[in-house]
């Protein structure tokens, strides 16, 4: 709340008219001036109170806290995180970053390493209020597996889920391994109840199951530790693509020529740019036919895609990426009217059979023309001008691909090479590159 000296100040300057003495003093000050200055404090008076409502709302770090820790001391959950955060308090939660109030984001320390934090709360919306009901909503994320699950039971879960989640893989036995060994936080050979009920809960993250199964891949943020459904990743120096982020609040009232423009003159040389790009270009190859299927983007925003110090490109954020297996299983035998009806996340869209009403699995725009669809104004800006003809090309090449299956091989694999060598030839041996 604001200091009530500081409210009778407000007051005071909004509603109260200038004395005739004091006007006769500043003659040169006119009506409209004070009306400008009035309407200033007016306009910045909304935004601290919109930027104050907003964080409230949505930034609830403490509850998330407080419910791993409880759970923890009780021996419910376990992980690697779990002593630094609760008792050694040596992982502390700093910046709020979160953009969902079911989905707590915050910048931290680990040790005095930067890093970030991920943890799932319920909607506030949807519970009594109560601390104590919200520590009962979180209890039944923990119900599995339940007491008396064997080993061999418990792997046979983790398959079942991988296969529903991933599709039939050859290589599920290998992730499934892979889990078993993070599950494993005392590395004894053996998972306890309270380790496999936090891995469980935390494989029903989309972006935490990414990261297991994508650990390898250059291009995602690494996973360093865990406390029940909380988790801790490595933090990415930029975690967008631009610097400038209008509220949402405020974007009625500044012209979206005015924020590009600004983005634009604070967006990194155009060589690096062009380095992000190879990049973010290499993480589409990732996700596309990889070990463990392919993936899809379903939101391909500025927003979710970051980069270090050195210009590597890194995602900020998975939680827009679903594996194909998944997007087909969501949309098929869906009823629909139009189009917009088989749509999975943001905009991982397939077509409407009008004549049965029925969505078809394949979504018709694939990653690659999402990507190029952010890099036509990415890119193209500042682009040197041998260059920038050959480049536009290869963009509207690029946006025109179709997700059908007809296309998705050899010709989204031409393309994207094209445009990574065209990027490479510029950039190569030099400081850059």
């Amino acid at each position: 709340m604001m200091p009530r000296a500081f409210r009778r100040l407000v007051h005071l300057v909004l509603f109260c008219p200038l004395s005739k003495g004091l006007q006769s003093r500043l003659p040169a000050i006119k009506v409209k001036y004070l009306l400008l200055a009035w309407l200033g404090i007016l306009i910045a008076s909304w935004v601290i109170y919109m930027q104050y409502a907003s964080y409230s709302e949505l930034c609830r770090g403490h509850v998330c806290h407080m419910v791993i820790c409880d759970h923890y001391r009780r021996g419910i959950i376990s992980g690697s995180s779990c002593k630094a955060l609760c008792d050694q308090r040596t992982l502390t939660l700093q910046h709020c970053m979160s953009t969902s109030s079911t989905y707590q984001v915050y910048s931290g320390l680990w040790k005095e390493r930067p890093v970030v934090i991920k943890c799932s709360i319920e909607d506030p919306v949807k519970i009594e209020g109560a601390p104590d009901s919200v520590l009962r909503q979180e209890m039944t994320l923990f119900d599995k597996p339940t007491r008396g699950t064997s080993m061999d039971e418990f792997k046979e879960m983790l398959h079942g889920f991988l296969k529903a989640n991933l599709g039939e893989q050859p290589s599920l036995s290998t992730l499934v391994d892979r889990v078993i060994t993070l599950a494993d936080v005392n590395q004894d050979g053996k998972v306890s109840l309270a380790e496999a009920k936090s891995i469980w809960a935390l494989l029903q993250i989309n972006e935490f199951l990414l990261m297991v199964a994508l650990q390898e891949k250059e291009h995602t943020a690494k996973l360093l530790g865990f406390c029940g459904d909380l988790y801790v990743t490595e933090r990415v120096g930029h975690n967008s693509l631009y610097r400038l982020e209008i509220p949402s609040y405020l974007q009625a009232l500044v012209p979206e020529a005015l924020s590009a423009g600004l983005n634009h003159w604070l967006a990194p040389s155009w060589p690096r740019r062009a380095r992000i790009t190879i990049g973010l270009l290499e993480f589409v190859e990732e996700v596309f036919h990889g070990s463990y299927g392919s993936f899809l983007i379903c939101d391909a925003s500025p927003r979710h895609v970051g980069y270090n110090a050195k210009y590597d490109c890194k995602m900020a954020n998975l939680r827009s990426v679903a594996s194909e297996a998944v997007v087909r299983g969501y949309l098929r035998g869906r009823r629909c009217e139009t189009n917009a009806d088989c749509t999975y996340g943001q905009d991982c869209t397939a077509t409407c059979d009008r004549l049965v009403k029925q969505c078809n699995t394949e979504v018709v725009q694939p990653n690659l023309a999402k990507v190029c669809v952010l890099l036509q104004d990415y890119l193209l800006f500042g682009a040197p001008s041998d260059l920038r003809g050959d480049l536009e090309k290869q963009l509207r090449t690029c946006v025109t691909l179709s997700g059908l299956a007809s296309q998705m091989e050899v010709h989204h694999s031409l393309v994207l090479n094209n445009l990574k060598t065209l990027l490479w030839k510029k950039i190569s041996n030099t400081q850059y590159s």
